[in-house]
């Protein structure tokens, strides 16, 4: 199998706060946002305890502007897409910086606070639904040091 390879990411979660939108100089739009998902598993003493791991998440084009039109804090959201890592030279400190974040290529809303499920997939295969099993509660705020986007968090 060599040459052949795979970077593909799923993701079934929460939003973390409302999409920020963007644009490039060229006009492109571009939105970050953070998906929260729950693990949850009994610990060495059986008691129940839950995780919630945040998602960095980026959408081009016209997944960014449906996202910033539809997606809302707290609502839940299908994505798929590849995983990226960027670096960039602190301002600050000079120390080298990485993020590894996904970059979406479908997105499906999956309903709930009235809003209407929708699926906004680039690409031409069909999408199911099934039952799951994760936490329904609205995520907790974004972790400290998360800040708002600037020009040098878009990546390209």
């Amino acid at each position: 199998m060599a040459g052949k390879s795979l970077n593909r990411v799923q993701l079934i979660g929460n939003l973390g706060k409302d999409p920020e939108i963007k644009y490039t100089p060229q006009g492109t739009p571009v939105a970050k946002l953070t998906i929260a998902t729950n693990e949850r598993f009994k610990d060495k003493g059986g008691e129940w305890q839950d995780r919630t791991e945040w998602h960095n998440v980026v959408l081009w084009q016209r997944l960014a502007e449906i996202a910033g039109e539809y997606l809302k804090k707290g609502g839940k959201v299908y994505i798929e897409g590849r995983l990226q890592t960027r670096s960039w030279d602190d301002k600050q400190t000079g120390q080298k910086k990485y993020m590894t974040e996904v970059v979406a290529s479908d997105l499906i809303l999956l309903g709930g606070r009235g809003e209407g499920g929708g699926d906004y997939s680039g690409s031409s295969r069909g999408s199911s639904s099934s039952s799951n099993n994760f936490d329904q509660r609205v995520p907790e705020p974004e972790p400290a040091g998360a800040g708002p986007i600037t020009d040098e968090d878009i990546p390209f």
